[in-house]
This record gives C-alpha cells, sequence and structure tokens, in this order.
C-alpha cells in the first residue's frame, strides 16, 4: 500500500516573520478526504561546540512557548538563499561568539514532522577561536560550559529537554566513541 496523501486544495490562514500555518485539503490512500495544518519553516541549523577539553558550548534561554528556561545548543534558523554551513558558522558566532576551525556534518532531523516541514542540519564544532557574541534584537542568552559528559548525563536524566540537543548530544557522542570519549 502506498501511504502518500495528495494535496486537493491548499490555503494560508497565517504568514508569519518565521514560519507560514498552511491548510492542505488531501485525498487519502484509502480514498477519503481529509485536513492537513502545516507549519511552513525555512529549516534551521544546531551546533556542538566542543572544546579540545571536551567542554559543551552551550546557551541557556527562556522559550515562551513551554513558558521556561532551556539549555541548548546554538542554533538558528536558515535565512533564504543561505547554506546550511554558512548558517552554522554565523549562528555560532552570533550566539556564543566562536569561530570554528573545523565544522563537521554530523546529521540532520525533522523536529516535528507530525505538523512541520522544518529540516534541522546538525553540525559538530571543534577548533574553536573566541570572537564577540552578537544575539539578535530581542534574544537574550546567557553562555554555559558543561562537561560534555555532565551534558550528556543531563540528556540522559531528562535535565535537558530540547530535541535538537538530545540529538546533537547524542549523536556527537556516537561520533566520539573509540576516540576523545573512552
Amino acid at each position: 500500500m502506498l501511504f502518500k496523501e495528495k494535496i486537493l486544495s491548499s490555503e494560508y490562514p497565517f504568514r508569519g516573520k518565521i514560519l507560514n500555518v498552511r491548510v492542505d485539503r488531501v485525498l487519502l490512500p484509502d480514498g477519503r478526504i481529509s485536513t492537513r495544518e502545516v507549519v511552513e519553516y525555512s529549516g534551521a541549523v544546531a551546533i556542538v561546540p566542543l572544546t579540545e577539553t571536551l567542554e559543551v558550548i552551550m546557551v541557556r534561554q527562556y522559550r515562551h512557548p513551554v513558558g521556561r528556561e532551556l539549555i541548548e545548543i546554538p542554533a538558528g534558523k536558515i535565512e533564504a538563499g543561505e547554506e546550511p554551513e554558512a548558517c552554522a558558522r554565523r549562528e555560532l558566532a552570533e550566539e556564543v561568539g566562536l569561530q570554528a576551525g573545523r565544522l563537521e556534518f554530523i546529521g540532520r532531523f525533522y523536529p516535528t514532522p507530525g505538523f512541520a516541514n522544518e529540516l534541522t542540519h546538525l553540525y559538530l564544532a571543534r577548533e574553536l577561536t573566541p570572537g564577540t557574541a552578537s544575539p539578535d534584537d530581542g534574544e537574550f542568552l546567557e553562555v554555559v560550559r558543561l562537561p560534555f559528559a555532565e551534558a550528556l548525563g543531563m540528556v540522559l536524566h531528562g535535565e535537558i529537554c530540547d530535541a535538537k540537543t538530545i540529538c546533537g548530544l547524542l549523536l556527537t557522542s556516537r561520533m566520539l566513541e573509540g576516540t576523545e570519549a573512552r
């Protein structure tokens, strides 16, 4: 059985600065008609900045939709026409004031494919050199340095619950197996 749904019509009840909401009328595989609400987002990057001493550089910030502060890896929206790697370098500099001598792609994922088309690209940043952070207007961040093993433990104990951070740290841990992390 093919599971693809055919879009019969689309409308946009909301178009915003960072996302759009689209409502599709679709033909289901069994012939019935249904609707799908889709959040359109241009995509994002997330970066795991890892020092030579195996500290991960993260940010603490208040997230209004969940009503609390979260500890996260640096991340940001891909601008129109921007390549993911260029976005990763820009966001690393803006959020935590770092330049990466080495930036390695470690994976990609859909954070919420049940209602959004966002694709997040993950990078591991090494050979870090300091610069000056310049967060976006209205973005309030605190830089947090944690031993990588401690950050990973926080994921495993539910203290870090941000999807991009969980994915980034777990994939980085997997990459480090057999090397520095032992």
